[in-house]
């Protein structure tokens, strides 16, 4: 049965990303679908943030923790144009502080 779901799931990204590809170039020329087309990774990307930081682990609810004074230390590392791995290190180092302290 778990087969049939993963199978599925798998056409069903393929052929999503077909229809992307199947896109006119006359369509992506507008401005209004440039925008949009640059915008909208932007805008899903600080969704699944947003929901993997202040989510409860039971999953009803939202939750402050470590996970958040992480995300808070990430983007001050951007802010100070720090670079990426930098960014990721100290991100993790700020939540797995705050976690071996307790919170």
């Amino acid at each position: 049965m778990i087969w049939w779901a993963v199978l599925g799931a798998g056409v069903g990204c393929y052929l999503l990303k077909l229809a992307g590809l199947s896109v006119p170039a006359r369509v992506l020329a507008r401005p209004r679908v440039a925008r949009a087309a640059t915008l909208l990774p932007v805008a899903l990307l600080s969704g699944l943030v947003a929901v993997q930081v202040l989510a409860a682990p039971s999953g009803a609810g939202l939750v402050a923790d470590a996970r958040l004074a992480g995300l808070g230390a990430a983007i001050a590392l951007l802010v100070a144009r720090a670079p990426f791995l930098v960014v990721v290190l100290g991100a993790a180092a700020v939540t797995a502080g705050l976690r071996a302290l307790g919170g």
